[in-house]
């Protein structure tokens, strides 16, 4: 259990979350920012921003770090972790994570939403396989293919235009009769050269041997059914669903009053039905749904449980006091560098002045040596790429060393770490062991959070895990080989990668390796793999989707 009782607690880091904590902040009320993945939520996943107003153009990861960063500024504290259960009747509420408790005077909820599924026959089948829910994560797989885009909001219009920049037509497939979203966003995709549009229609079913290969379409005014079959030499194509979002508030149900559809009722100050709790953002019942009215939102409650508090403190006798961001914000916050931006420089473009700065902190906290070990293929750009990678990052602290050879000259050290794809660089602890931690590709985008928590996680104190989930890994008998697939434009990827090589440091029967898969198109083919992250088990099984450590562990357990 936390130490100190909170003025507010925010549930959930999108958009009404971090608008919510700048605005809580300024006011000088303690609080807390509770999210169980990356500052930002839904956000991350929109690869571009035009209607946000002052900003004329804007990623949907670089406008969320700007806001975490403005929260930062005004001593916010952030932690990792998920909530599972709520006490929310008291003067103090409670929030129930895993293995703690948190505890403050006023809770905000902004849990947001989870992309709605539709529910059609081979939907479930063919997730990962070409259907797919994030254009940004997903889209570079779909280069020279087919794609549909299935949804008529504004969602779907921005993600189909998104896009084209892979797939050789986009049709759009909407169940309405005309776009749900502005004119403007609607009549670009109507004029689009590559994007064909089929209103009333609906998909009926897909199919496919492995990988999506058909699928069924029906008229909502005729009846009529229509298909399409990926050409021979396509073999597969892309179906993207935007269909809205599913309100994240399961476990508020008989808690708070929700509306039929889960959605949390609020009055115009977000106020739910219980006193001291508010509610902002996309899991209110709302005539619009963007990142604007989510900070509008976030903002009115701020403002509200900052009275709120106020008047329960005078009322308990409470001396006010503002106490400083602590220690809760975690290693993970430190390690929110640029590297969130859909683009994958080079080392030596994202390592600037800044970042660097960022790092040193960041190391700082290592008290044990780290060898970054590489096997440099002089034919491959990328294994160079990385060698000047390491360097750059090694320069950064004492404890971080390397130990670079072309490939040929060190056969005992790629027998070590068993260097069989390019590029390539693993872990070696202050022993010079190899820690089972590999990472094949060069950790730009948003790996390079995952590569700087392994060295944290190996050379330093370490992340702190469920004493339950440790000796379950403990436990493993047999070698397991975990491949995480990834993109460096996926935001969900560096947890499954850090969850994975913790595995790997506490169990030397467990290997964890970092891919790249725009990097190896054989190893997309061969598993064929339309989506990340892509979890591989011991070169058989494929689990797709973000996995948690404690999820990992249970299906290599299994």
């Amino acid at each position: 259990m936390t130490n100190r009782i909170y003025d507010l607690l925010i549930i959930g880091s999108g958009p009404a979350g971090l608008s919510a904590g700048i605005y809580a902040g300024r006011a000088k009320l303690n609080t807390l920012i509770i999210e169980k993945d990356l500052p930002g939520g839904q956000v991350r996943t929109t690869s571009e921003i035009v209607n946000y107003p002052g900003i004329q153009k804007i990623t949907g990861p670089e406008l969320m770090d700007e806001m975490h960063k403005q929260a930062l500024d005004f001593n916010i504290n952030f932690t990792n972790a998920e909530i599972e259960k709520v006490d929310l009747t008291g003067t103090v509420k409670k929030l129930y994570a895993k293995d703690e408790v948190f505890e403050g005077y006023s809770v905000l909820i902004a849990t947001g939403a989870t992309p709605r599924k539709l529910g059609f026959p081979g939907e479930e089948v063919f997730t990962g396989r070409g259907v797919a829910y994030c254009s940004t994560c997903d889209g570079e797989f779909f280069e020279g293919l087919d794609i549909f885009v299935v949804g008529a909001g504004f969602a779907a219009a921005e993600e189909a235009i998104f896009l084209t920049r892979f797939g050789k037509k986009v049709t759009v497939i909407a169940r309405e009769p005309e776009f749900t979203c502005a004119k403007t966003i609607a009549d670009k995709v109507l004029s689009h050269p590559k994007i064909e549009v089929k209103f009333n229609t609906e998909v009926v079913e897909v199919f496919g041997d492995q990988m999506l290969q058909s699928a069924k379409f029906r008229s909502n005014i005729t009846g009529e059914t229509f298909e399409y079959h990926a050409s021979p030499e396509d073999q597969t194509f892309g179906l993207f669903i935007f269909v809205g979002y599913q309100p994240a508030t399961d476990i508020f149900k008989d808690i708070i009053p929700l509306d039929a559809n889960g959605y949390i009722l609020t009055d115009e100050n977000m106020r739910t039905a219980l006193s001291g709790v508010y509610a902002a953002g996309d899991l209110r019942p709302k005539a619009l749904r963007q990142i604007v009215t989510a900070i509008a939102d976030g903002a009115i409650a701020a403002i509200d449980a900052e009275k709120y508090v106020a008047d329960e403190k005078a009322r308990l006798g409470i001396e006010e006091t503002f106490l400083e961001a602590s220690s809760l914000s975690t290693i993970k916050d430190a390690a929110q560098f640029k590297s969130s931006s859909v683009s994958t420089p080079a080392a030596n473009e994202f390592l600037t002045p800044d970042i660097k700065e960022q790092l040193r902190t960041v190391f700082a906290k290592l008290d044990k040596e780290v060898t970054l070990a590489t096997i440099v293929d002089p034919e491959n750009p990328k294994s160079i790429e990385l060698k000047d990678f390491i360097i750059s990052i090694s320069d950064l602290n004492d404890y971080i060393t390397t130990e670079i050879y072309n490939l040929g000259e060190n056969p005992d050290l790629e027998i070590l770490f068993h260097a069989d794809k390019f590029p390539v660089v693993a872990l070696l602890d202050s022993e010079n062991y190899y820690s089972g931690v590999k990472f094949h590709g060069v950790p730009g985008g948003h790996e390079l959070n995952s590569f700087v928590l392994a060295l944290y996680n190996l050379g330093g104190p370490g992340q702190a895990l469920d004493p339950t989930i440790g000796e379950g890994i403990l436990k493993i008998d047999k070698p397991v080989n975990i491949k995480v697939c990834v993109s460096l434009s996926c935001h969900f990827c560096p947890d499954v990668v850090v969850s994975a090589q913790r595995l790997a440091m506490l169990n030397p029967n467990v290997e964890a390796e970092m891919i790249d898969l725009a990097l190896f198109p054989d190893i997309k083919k061969q598993y064929k793999l339309m989506s990340v992250p892509a979890l591989i088990i011991n070169d058989t099984e494929v689990h797709f989707g973000a996995k948690k450590i404690d999820e990992i562990l249970e299906i290599i357990s299994a």
